[in-house]
């Protein structure tokens, strides 16, 4: 694809976006985080991936150990556009989604490369990597990253320019 048709591309899913409106609508309820409610991380430094490191990883050849990526944020947002290859099995900061993510979750090897995202708002905010992170790590994964997104999937992923698949 062209450089110009990758910049319209972004600016296409970047628009789409905009229109969702329980994105809009999640957005306001989304819990504000302060030094006073700091939130509670399960992860160590070293299970955290930045998008730039992650979309070179999946470029790279992984002989005999393939990587699993899974979202964990909203399905609306997940058809808008997720990263290439990801799954999604149930937003994660409700009790069926993650216990929809936890059944999924039972059939897979504890030795995967686990890799999980969400992207929804800002990362020290979201309320679905957390609960996700803790239930898999709790499951016995050993090998189980975060990609770290700062702002939101739409900037930090896509409006780089990263590999974005839409639709389920």
């Amino acid at each position: 694809m062209s450089e110009n048709g990758k910049a319209r591309s972004r600016r296409e899913f970047l628009a789409g976006l905009g229109t969702l409106p329980t994105f809009a609508a999640y957005l306001a309820c989304i819990p504000v985080v302060s030094a006073a409610n700091p939130p509670s991380d399960p992860w160590s430094a070293s299970q955290l991936v930045d998008p730039a490191d992650f979309a070179r990883e999946l470029a790279a050849d992984h002989k005999g150990a393939p990587l699993t990526t899974v979202y964990v944020g909203f399905r609306t947002l997940y058809e808008g556009g997720h990263i290439s290859g990801a799954s999604f099995h149930g937003t994660a900061s409700t009790e069926q989604g993650l216990a929809s993510l936890k059944k999924w979750a039972t059939a897979v090897p504890h030795s995967t490369n686990l890799v999980i995202y969400c992207g929804c708002c800002p990362f020290d905010r979201c309320p679905n990597i957390r609960p996700a992170f803790a239930e898999l790590r709790d499951m016995g994964f050993t090998h189980l990253r975060v990609v770290t997104m700062p702002t939101s999937f739409a900037e930090d992923w896509a409006g780089k320019g990263y590999p974005i698949e839409k639709g389920i």
